[in-house]
């Protein structure tokens, strides 16, 4: 009888062994699937968030943008701390100044790169020096938090890196397709179309796609501290991708600030705020401020719901999603309606690189 019962144990031992492993692989499934569902949707949406401007009146350059960051860079996040957060005094302040002075400067960094992002896209046009911006991101910006982070053993190592790999094939494809598209136009002299210009671009956007990768390591520093943090308010867990972002934000936002002021006053814009069109201007420029603040926080949620690796994992598969809806996005529009029949065919080859890439590092991130 004692042999009966203590067998019976050990199999009611190993059945609830099994049935914890079972529950404990679903829980683990479950946060991959979310992790890199909420990836794409922060990539869709970041690249579908400058849509809005097309449609601003009486406004220039300087003033849609200058407006736009001040709204996405300081009024929506103060708006959705206050109003969402419990005890943003308490978890700000029981973060260490090292880990805050870290992320500010990294933050500080990705706004320049931000920055050097539209000087470069100046020179060269948006498919490649969006090309090369978000590729040198994507890259550098993948990698980096593997020093802050817990580097993914064996097999998953391998298919990120191979994933990373075909990410990167698909964006140099897509800065060839931009080439080639740039090609089949006639070139005006006086424009800034010049091999010296085309140089000074190409260096401009890599130079700050490394800094904008300030962005990933900023996140990658700040997360762990600040989820604790705001658990300990009595936060839901996916506050701690608003926790994330608050100081990001600002410390980006400082830098880009400073540029569009110097810009209006330079251009001569501050009178263009005049329009009898800004209520309507500052009503879809709102949207775009809420739809970039919000895609960076849907990213940071993805990035902790994907665990050790989800700074690499997941940064990879937003700014690809980013890169992917915008290249969609400008197809739909007919900005590829008159390029050459090749740079389709190398814009397709690259499209499609990088969604092989993507699927290669979720799956690896499940091994």
């Amino acid at each position: 009888m004692i042999i009966v019962n203590n067998r019976q144990s050990w199999v009611d031992g190993i059945v609830s062994i099994q049935l914890k492993n079972i529950i404990n692989g679903e829980l683990k499934m479950n946060d991959l699937t979310t992790g890199i569902g909420f990836a794409l949707v922060a990539g869709v949406m970041l690249g579908l968030y400058a849509l809005p401007q097309k449609y601003t009146q009486g406004f220039k350059e300087e003033n849609t943008w200058g407006l736009f960051f001040m709204l996405t860079m300081f009024v929506v996040p103060l708006i959705a701390t206050l109003s969402i957060m419990k005890g943003p005094m308490a978890i700000f302040s029981a973060i260490s100044s090292d880990v805050l002075m870290t992320m500010v400067g990294a933050s500080i960094l990705w706004g320049i790169g931000v920055m050097m992002w539209g000087k470069a896209i100046h020179h060269i046009g948006v498919s490649l020096g969006f090309s090369l911006f978000i590729g040198t991101v994507i890259l550098v910006g993948s990698l980096l938090p593997f020093f802050v982070d817990t580097v993914p053993q064996g097999n998953a190592l391998i298919a990120i890196v191979l994933g990373l790999f075909f990410v990167l094939l698909g964006v140099i494809a897509n800065g060839r397709a931009g080439i080639l598209r740039e090609r089949g136009k006639v070139v005006d002299e006086n424009s800034d179309d010049s091999t010296g210009s085309m140089v000074k671009g190409i260096v401009i956007a890599v130079v700050g796609g490394l800094l904008a990768t300030g962005f990933s390591l900023a996140n990658a520093v700040g997360r762990p501290p600040l989820h604790q943090a705001s658990m300990a308010q009595g936060n839901p867990e996916w506050v701690t991708a608003l926790a994330v972002m608050f100081p990001i934000f600002l410390s980006g936002g400082v830098v880009m600030a400073g540029y569009f002021a110097w810009q209006l006053t330079r251009k001569k814009a501050w009178p263009s705020f005049k329009t009898p069109h800004f209520a309507k201007n500052l009503g879809l420029i709102f949207i775009m401020a809420f739809f970039h603040y919000a895609a960076s926080a849907v990213f940071a949620y993805a990035a902790f719901k994907l665990g050790a690796s989800g700074n690499t994992v997941g940064y990879a598969i937003f700014n690809t999603a980013c890169v992917v809806t915008a290249i969609v996005s400008g197809i739909i529009s007919g900005e590829w309606q008159a390029a050459p029949a090749n740079a389709r065919k190398t814009m397709y080859l690259g499209l499609a690189s990088m969604v092989v890439g993507i699927l290669i590092i979720s799956v690896g991130n499940t091994f």
